[in-house]
Formats: structure tokens, C-alpha cells, sequence
């Protein structure tokens, strides 16, 4: 168990095919990268203050496992699941994200309490995106 005053982190590590347009298209969703952690090999794109997704090349991404790397606009490897204030922030990250490249990646989803919309980045990583309504999460 964490100490009260530890917040854990996540770090999703994400292959991709161009480091240069990956990094274009999370600073053009609004997203920062953190320079400390990038080079020519890798991107650290900030998410919030407990999630990033670290974008690396993928013969850079190959020295960390022995595993066979996913292609991701063929095969489900992850869906990246992020939560949004409201459900117009849920359209906006969305429709940006669809506007500078990526794909869709579902149908929306609305069931009043709860509204989420997908898409995929572009190599192909599925990114949901939900909005909960903070008292059906409480009730």
C-alpha cells in the first residue's frame, strides 16, 4: 500500500512509426511534452500529473521486450481510457484528435449518467474518452 502523501503514476508506453508526427498530434490535442524524458528515441507526452504515455520509436520500444510488437491498426493491443470534465470536453478532445488525424474508433456512447467517444491515434492506439456524472458515481 501507497503512503497518503505518494501518488502513484502511470506510464503507458506506446510504439509508433514517426516520433516527429506522434509528438505533433498529442501537442496539437493540447498535451505537453516533458523535454527531460524525450530524445530521438522517445516522447514524453504529459497527460496529467499521473499520466503519461511515453511514445517510442519501435526499435526502441523492441529493446524492452522479447515480445513481437503490435501493430495496432490491425490488432487490439490496449484501449487508453481517459476521463473528461464534461461531456463537451469529451466532443472536444475528440473531434480535435479526429481533425489533425486519428481515426474513429467506435460509435459514441450515451447513457445520460455516462458519455464516452473513442479513436484511435495515429498508429493506431485506441483512445477512449468518458465523462461520468460525479452523482451517479456518489449515489
Amino acid at each position: 500500500m501507497t503512503s497518503p502523501t505518494y501518488q502513484q503514476m502511470i506510464f503507458v508506453n506506446l510504439p509508433v512509426n514517426d516520433l516527429d508526427a506522434s509528438k505533433k498530434f498529442f501537442t496539437e490535442l493540447g498535451y505537453t511534452i516533458n523535454p527531460q524524458f524525450t530524445d530521438e528515441n522517445a516522447a514524453s507526452v504529459v497527460i496529467s500529473d499521473s499520466v503519461v504515455a511515453m511514445l517510442l520509436k519501435k526499435p526502441f520500444y523492441a529493446t524492452f521486450t522479447k515480445k513481437e510488437i503490435a501493430d495496432a491498426t490491425q490488432t487490439s493491443e490496449v484501449m487508453i481510457a481517459l476521463s473528461a470534465e464534461s461531456r463537451e470536453k469529451v466532443d472536444e478532445l475528440v473531434d480535435r484528435a479526429l481533425a489533425i488525424g486519428g481515426s474513429p474508433a467506435g460509435e459514441t456512447q450515451d447513457h445520460g449518467f455516462m458519455y464516452g467517444r473513442s479513436f484511435d491515434d495515429l498508429d493506431g492506439h485506441h483512445w477512449e474518452v468518458a465523462w461520468m456524472d460525479p452523482a451517479a458515481i456518489q449515489g
